[in-house]
């Protein structure tokens, strides 16, 4: 049975920038866009400066020689000229692609080929690397562009018709990214980038994701499933009769990483659009972000579950004024419901703490809370974002569910689906399922239930399936473990994998244990007993650990965990491991 949206609203056939700045010469307000935090009166942009400079980049990459539908990729962690490069590769009808700066060489040269780039921009901390990768992967150095250096602030840079550039005699054939800016500024003023003809079928971006099994894929996101998933954020967000008073004083920190959907999304397009200022870290560092939050009197927090974790354990987070927070959303993985509450109650002025769901190949964001629920903390995600629809299937992919409670594989579609994954049109088969209708439905690999079926039921996350623990034939979800882990006061965070032992699969914990805890292993697992069913109990050990593996985006690395386990206590690991 198919749930539909509560809403449907018109979207916009324009390229993202269009939609952004309205137009490409109008004029705009100086107001401020994107502000460095650790120098926020010197170095900044403004609405109307992130278009001017934006433009220019995209001049600066079309006298380079990028031609239409050309990749570029961007290897760097965040900065406040990041969202400039991104348009600036858009307007001049270049495609986005985005690397984790924590990338080997092997990574990088992976995502190189496999998107075709023909230019990359390269932060100067992770230039040996870059350059490694570039040569590997057979990219030329003089289409490498440097991010760092000596650039100046912001308003001096833009302001300034030949720019210097910076990292002279260290670029060995590669260039500074402030070469693309010499000459152009009274150009790039008067200058307006083509619109595409079909927005539906232009791709602006490939975000890289494993998908829901494999290797990363280059997911294929146009310009209009771009836009409609900033307007469906818009238009959720006005939902709230005091959205527009609350937007006089509205102010974010962006810590999430800009390569990814989820930051990007928010910070390159849907705030710009809303006209709200972004002070944007270079990285992250929890203190810091407390200090943000007060010294900047920041509104909204856009988090992963592990900032959502460090509100609740870091002894940091109760030093700090935080009354200025008006709302908290998570997404990108399961939040336990204790933690929300608890962190709740740090926040005297904020609104329940939210869940989202989304993905990648469906742009970003696909499920939201209407702003105007009464309902308080909750395990779900929300209903349907706009446009947008869901069904819930049996793993084997066949008969719909139609009970509510009942859990299944989420299905989605909506303008936001991926056209597909770059040069993969297997794997596109594997996770996209056309309807006789024509409908291209998503097969998400999340398990998930519905509250009540009917437009605005909400959706909770049990888990992955491809990391449900299958105990005695019992599904038991990884993450409903970890929420509980995560109300005992010993326990930092945690992570439940899957490991067979004497041919059975059973559930093991890794732990990062409070550091004034004297709790022991056994007393984790002891405690556990008490709050689950039989087949649910740590059987497969518990284990303290310095960290817990995750990817930027806060989801828990389990594979890296699963290859431990195999090796500590598997039916592959030596004898004396499993005895010990």
């Amino acid at each position: 049975m198919v749930i539909n949206s509560r809403w449907t609203v018109d979207i916009p056939r324009s390229s993202l920038q269009k939609w952004i700045f309205g137009s490409a010469t109008e004029p705009l307000a100086d107001t401020k866009s994107f502000i460095d935090p650790e120098n926020p009166d010197s170095n900044y942009i403004t609405l109307s400066d992130y278009r001017l400079l934006s433009k220019r980049v995209a001049l600066g990459l079309q006298k380079a020689g990028l031609k239409t539908g050309e990749r570029v990729l961007i290897f760097s962690g965040n900065n406040i000229f990041f969202p400039s490069i991104f348009l600036g590769v858009l307007m001049a009808g270049g495609i986005f692609t985005g690397a984790n700066p924590t990338m080997v060489t092997r990574e990088l040269a992976y995502q190189l080929r496999d998107s075709g780039a023909s230019y990359m921009f390269v932060a100067e901390a992770a230039l040996k690397t870059g350059l490694e990768a570039a040569k590997e992967a057979g990219l030329p150095r003089d289409r490498v562009f440097i991010l760092g250096g000596n650039t100046p602030v912001a308003p001096e840079l833009i302001a300034s018709t030949n720019p210097s550039p910076g990292v002279q005699g260290k670029a060995e054939g590669a260039r500074h990214w402030t070469e693309l800016l010499v000459g152009n500024r009274s150009q790039a003023e008067k200058w307006s980038w083509q619109e595409p003809a079909d927005p539906e079928n232009t791709l602006c971006c490939l975000n890289y994701s494993s998908g829901t099994t494999g290797v990363p894929k280059g997911v294929m996101i146009t310009h209009y499933s771009y836009v409609a998933n900033s307007v469906g954020v818009v238009y959720i967000n006005n939902l709230d009769p005091q959205f527009q008073e609350k937007q006089k004083r509205a102010r974010m920190v962006c810590f999430l990483p800009l390569y990814h959907a989820y930051g990007q999304t928010y910070f390159v397009a849907t705030m710009p659009y809303l006209r709200t200022p972004v002070y944007i870290m270079q990285g992250f560092d929890f203190v810091k972000l407390l200090t943000y939050i007060q010294k900047f009197r920041i509104t909204t927090l856009a988090c992963v579950p592990p900032i959502v974790i460090a509100f609740a354990k870091h002894p940091a987070a109760k030093k700090f004024d935080l009354s200025s927070v008006e709302s908290i959303g998570s997404g990108a993985a399961p939040l336990g419901l204790e933690v929300a509450r608890e962190v709740e109650k740090m926040l005297p002025n904020a609104d329940y703490i939210r869940q989202g769901w989304g993905m990648t190949e469906v742009t970003c964001t696909a499920m939201a809370w209407d702003p105007n629920s009464t309902e308080g903390s909750s395990g779900g995600v929300g209903e349907m974002n706009p446009n947008c629809k869901a069904k819930l299937m049996a793993l084997d992919g066949k008969t719909e569910i139609t009970k509510a409670g009942e859990r299944g594989e989420l299905w989605v579609s909506g303008p936001t689906l991926m056209r597909g994954y770059w040069n993969k049109p297997e794997q596109t088969a594997d996770t996209i399922v056309v309807d006789g209708d024509g409908t291209r439905w998503l097969k998400t690999g999340d398990i998930s239930y519905v509250e009540k079926y009917e437009p605005g039921g909400i959706f909770h996350i049990v888990d992955r399936s491809k990391e449900l623990i299958k105990v005695k034939g019992n599904q038991v979800a990884p993450a409903e473990l970890e929420a509980l882990l995560l109300e005992n006061p010993d326990v930092n965070d945690a992570a439940v994998v899957g490991v067979t032992i004497n041919g059975e699969e059973l559930p093991r914990a890794y732990i990062v244990r409070n550091p004034t805890s004297k709790a022991s292993e056994q007393d984790v697992a002891k405690w556990m007993e008490g709050k689950v069913t039989r087949y649910k109990r740590l059987k497969g050990g518990v284990v303290f650990v310095a960290e817990i593996p995750k990817n930027p985006s806060g989801k828990i690395l389990r594979k890296i965990l699963r290859e431990r386990a195999a090796k500590e206590v598997g039916d592959s690991a030596p004898k004396a491991s499993k005895l010990a």
